[in-house]
């Protein structure tokens, strides 16, 4: 077959603008390659080029495991086509590592993300959380629930995991803000992340020989030990850090879709028992993201869903789409408190499965009982319509959640 026949054969490829959506929408572009095909060709708003876009659940899980999709070949690929207008991610950082490097890296902090060093921080997370929740009923409504509940406690309790004081709270925010937008450009992302860098690097030095149970002080300890360089302990701590703050957002999506949704708040008023299912249908069914995260490169020639993916080729896998394939849940668009089993793929899947995890659900379960007990009244305080929703980000949720009770 001439390269002229194989070009012919491939799907035709669709830009993806980078969309500004509110409320929890599913993204109009994604619906539409979904219905073309399970693997198509997509060109994002910046970069060059095209790359596959995988979207059935099956293939999606096919992909992430392969060892033959690399994350560390997108290093020397630094043009393909991608959302943000900017790639910064530094060399050796975690989240573009292969196995074998990569599970030494992720096991050097495993102990903090089991379910023993997730119950560590329970007590401590739910007693920060009632005082937020005092201080809004201090306060008294109207209140942004984002504002005085949604950002602190995230950032709270991840820099209780990871051993930052609570005196660099505010800083671990605003860096995380510039490097998590895409609209302040390429210099402004660099020097947050190198300054966030910076400050990991000398709390990690401090904490060589540590047997603290905190990420930093694993960390420390294990670059003590020679395990892991001081350079990969940063990436990984930079990484998680970012991280942790996926909980704000991923938690005003579904206090957003509660607050317009009354008849489910009363079933989780009505059966508490029901709430752990419940925030992982939540986790589900809200659009985490815009778009598409980071890409892997092909090592080889590689047949998924009919489609031949050639070597060197760019391949994007999309969560949202996988965990609305409606060959694995039923009527996917629809919000099911009884959905059982629940596989759903919302922290990812293989090798890069979010290390934070458990501790997501932990913190979504924690607000989900907060807010529903303390506030037996809570409501918008304007229409749905008026809610503000994050522009030029890579994530997304509100920006605010102006609530009355």
């Amino acid at each position: 077959m001439t390269e002229e026949t194989l070009t012919e054969t491939l799907p035709p490829v669709r830009h993806w603008p980078a969309l500004d959506l509110a409320g929890v929408d599913f993204d109009p572009v994604l619906a539409e390659l979904m219905r073309e095909g399970p693997v198509t060709r997509i060109q994002l708003p910046n970069g060059d080029g095209w790359a596959w876009l995988v979207t059935r659940y099956d293939d999606v899980r096919t992909v992430t495991n392969d060892p033959r999709f690399s994350r560390e070949a997108v290093m020397d690929r630094s043009s393909v086509t991608r959302l943000a207008p900017h790639f910064i991610p530094a060399r050796g950082a975690v989240g573009f590592l292969d196995p074998p490097d990569h599970t030494r890296l992720r096991r050097s902090v495993a102990a903090a993300f089991t379910a023993r060093g997730v119950e560590r921080v329970r007590e401590r997370s739910r007693l920060l959380l009632d005082e937020m929740i005092d201080e809004l009923l201090r306060q008294g409504p109207p209140a942004d629930l984002t504002e005085l509940v949604l950002s602190p406690f995230p950032i709270a309790v991840i820099c209780e995991l990871m051993g930052v004081p609570a005196t660099d709270r505010a800083s671990m925010h605003s860096w995380t803000q510039l490097i998590l937008s895409s609209s302040h450009g390429a210099d402004v992302s660099e020097r947050a992340k190198n300054e966030m860098g910076a400050y990991f690097a000398e709390l990690i030095g401090r904490r060589e020989g540590s047997d603290g149970e905190d990420v930093t002080s694993l960390l420390g300890a294990a670059v003590g030990r020679g395990e892991v360089t001081l350079e990969e302990a940063v990436g990984l701590a930079v990484l998680v850090q970012i991280g942790g703050e996926a909980v704000t957002n991923n938690s005003g999506q579904m206090f957003y879709l509660l607050l317009t949704r009354p008849d489910l708040v009363q079933r989780l008023r009505a059966q508490p028992e029901i709430r752990p299912r419940a925030v992982d249908e939540l986790l589900r069914y809200i659009p985490h993201r815009n778009a598409v995260g980071l890409s892997r490169i092909a090592t080889e020639d590689v047949e998924i869903a009919g489609s031949t993916i050639r070597a060197g080729d760019a391949v994007y896998v999309s969560y949202l789409s996988a965990n609305r394939d409606p060959e694995v849940f039923a009527d996917p668009d629809t919000v099911d408190f009884d959905r059982s089993p629940n596989p759903h793929v919302s922290f990812g899947f293989g090798p890069h499965y979010c290390v934070g995890g458990m501790l997501a659900r932990l913190e979504s379960q924690l607000l989900v009982d907060a807010v529903l007990d303390r506030l037996p009244g809570l409501r918008l305080a304007v229409p749905p319509e008026e809610v503000p929703f994050r522009k030029g980000a890579l994530i997304r949720g509100p920006e605010a959640l102006p609530v009355t009770w």
